[in-house]
């Protein structure tokens, strides 16, 4: 998975390394972090892409994110593009969730679905929410899920 900042600059190091060592900056200013990962996709013709995003937020003081996009021509129905959504947010988040923990830094699972059963998106809620607390993150969905609806669907 290839990261890069929110300015575009690529991260060439490993996405763990360059996180250890943002909290760890983070933390020697003072600063309280929590960490939101989440995932969008847009289809555009036959390519979907789905952008990730790890979220710092840094307590009352903004924050900021890393990014990854991967693009993909496999055809897929919502349910299943959701599914791929939360599926890429976990794997994210369980690749990091031990260096969090370590340097006690809150951690959420964001999922661009939403929790009024009118929207089309809402077919995969209990899936997606059944997922990510399975695997023992603390769960969000919209419209509490900004990492996945509002800062990943802006790169995306």
């Amino acid at each position: 998975m290839k990261w890069r900042r929110l300015s575009g600059k690529s991260i060439d190091q490993p996405i763990r390394e360059v996180v250890e060592e943002t909290i760890l900056r983070e933390q020697a200013q003072g600063h309280r972090l929590k960490v939101c990962i989440g995932s969008d996709s847009q289809v555009r013709g036959g390519t979907t892409e789905i952008a990730s995003v790890i979220v710092f937020l840094r307590e009352k003081k903004g924050g900021f994110m890393f990014v990854s996009s991967h693009r993909t021509d496999q055809p897929m129905g919502l349910r299943e593009r959701m599914i791929k959504e939360v599926a890429r947010s976990v794997e994210i988040a369980y690749h990091l969730c031990d260096l969090l923990d370590r340097h006690n830094v809150d951690l959420e699972v964001h999922a661009d679905i939403n929790t009024d059963p009118h929207f089309q998106s809402n077919v995969a809620l209990k899936e997606a929410m059944g997922y990510i607390r399975g695997m023992g993150f603390v769960f969000k969905a919209k419209p509490d899920a900004f990492a996945s609806s509002s800062c990943a669907d802006k790169v995306c």
